[in-house]
């Protein structure tokens, strides 16, 4: 018989014993959870491109994390609301809210407590208008003004860089007589941007890649025409401002490019409008003003063949194919009535003639 007997453990001990181990394991979950929680509530990457949530007056706690969720903002739904339920959290707001993966819960829950919305802003820059314009819808819609539109285009850095960017931006865009570096490359159109405080930059560079868009449609056609596409571009702004229907359009280029050929002035009030920094229409033109040797004023001396330095307006797709593919015709003159009909002459007898008539008519448009 041996010497030693097997001591069995009291009820006592084994109680005593199971708490530990329970309290243990307690703790070793416990850690495994915190770490989990940790995790779970921490950004869920380090992209910062913006995605815009919206949320709705009465919105679920659990419809929220499931937003977040489905737009990859936040990693476990159960985590974010253990995480609104510990801290009490109540008062989200309603509204739009641009979020992103580099926002932990913490900072994602402080944005939708503090209300700091986000909407879309839609901006309509129409055909016809100018870079003073353009300055002037800016500064209406976003958070900029319209200094902060003209320092961006006297940004040399900023204009070599674009220039690299876009094919169809040359180097004559530079020259010292241009006003506005990029008038007539702002493609007119209805854009809508993330929210009011989008840079000029974003806005132009939106501007410039739908211009692009376009005018890569024509660009073998272009470069047949034997003109620059600054040439064509600033022959489709004066199209833009003379011509509201295409048969006129394509007929106006018609006459540019005829006067052009034998070596006349163009001799149309808009670009003297322009070259005067006057509004189209908001006053008659001074005698001076119509004899100022500018580089865009075509009634100007010493204009004979020539088209303006750059462009004097925004330019619709319609006008740079009128451009591009102008009538054959013999029209050498126009005008146009009040209601902008445009008349077409072959001779200067004929022009006259036809004024006189819309004169005599009342439909003759004077300021």
């Amino acid at each position: 018989m041996s010497r030693y007997r097997y001591k069995s453990n009291t009820p006592k001990e084994i109680i005593i014993k199971g708490i530990i181990i329970t309290i243990i394991i307690a703790i070793i979950i416990f850690i495994f959870f915190f770490i989990w929680y940790k995790v779970a509530i921490s950004a869920i990457g380090k992209n910062d491109e913006n995605k815009t949530i919206e949320i709705q007056m009465g919105t679920t706690v659990g419809s929220i994390a499931k937003t977040l969720k489905d737009n990859n903002l936040i990693k476990n739904e159960f985590a974010f609301k253990l995480y609104v339920k510990i801290h009490k959290i109540q008062n989200f707001q309603a509204g739009k809210y641009l979020l992103n993966q580099k926002m932990n819960v913490n900072q994602i829950i402080q944005s939708l407590q503090k209300g700091v919305v986000y909407e879309d802003i839609s901006i309509t820059f129409l055909e016809g208008k100018n870079i003073r314009w353009y300055a002037n819808k800016i500064e209406e819609k976003t958070n900029n003004t319209v200094q902060d539109v003209y320092k961006v285009l006297e940004n040399e850095e900023y204009i070599d860089s674009i220039i690299n960017k876009y094919w169809f931006l040359t180097e004559n865009i530079k020259d010292k007589d241009i006003y506005y570096p990029l008038e007539g490359y702002l493609f007119p159109d209805t854009y809508t941007f993330k929210n009011a405080d989008v840079s000029v930059e974003e806005i132009f560079d939106t501007l410039l890649a739908q211009t692009d868009k376009v005018l890569s449609k024509y660009r073998q056609d272009i470069e047949k025409t034997g003109y620059t596409i600054h040439e064509l571009i600033t022959i489709a702004s004066i199209v833009e401002m003379e011509g509201a229907k295409e048969e006129d359009r394509n007929n106006i280029a018609s006459v540019i490019y005829n006067r052009l050929n034998m070596n006349m002035s163009l001799g149309i009030d808009s670009t003297t409008y322009y070259a005067s920094k006057i509004e189209v229409g908001s006053r008659d033109l001074y005698q001076s003003e119509l004899n100022s040797t500018n580089p865009y004023n075509t009634r100007g001396l010493n204009m004979e063949g020539k088209i303006p330095i750059g462009p004097i307006s925004s330019v619709s797709e319609a006008s740079i194919k009128a451009s591009i593919y102008p009538n054959k015709t013999e029209f050498l003159y126009f005008s146009s009535d009040k209601n902008r009909n445009v008349y077409f002459s072959k001779t200067i007898e004929e022009h006259e003639k036809m004024i006189n008539k819309l004169k005599a008519e009342g439909k003759w448009y004077e300021f």
